[in-house]
């Protein structure tokens, strides 16, 4: 495994690193998020969650994006034909 250089963050987040990067206090927590659709399922085909995909589901969330667009979860069932 490549190691990044020091204060670089990887873009593809393990479950640990995903709920802890959300501020999550477990990973009960993070999991619970999942369920309700706060932040995205990891990426389709793998165990990892996209940095900047969880970034974009909190900015919609707290109203920092003035236009949305679609959610991943709904980009993706669109793109998936």
């Amino acid at each position: 495994m490549t190691t990044l250089p020091p204060g670089l963050i990887p873009r593809g987040l393990t479950r640990e690193q995903a709920a802890a990067y959300c501020g999550c206090e477990s990973l009960a927590a993070f999991d619970d998020w999942v369920r309700r659709g706060i932040v995205p399922r990891a990426m389709t085909g793998t165990t990892r969650w996209d940095r900047r995909a969880i970034d974009r589901a909190l900015d919609r969330r707290s109203g920092l994006l003035s236009d949305p667009g679609p959610s991943i979860d709904e980009w993706l069932a669109e793109h998936a034909r």
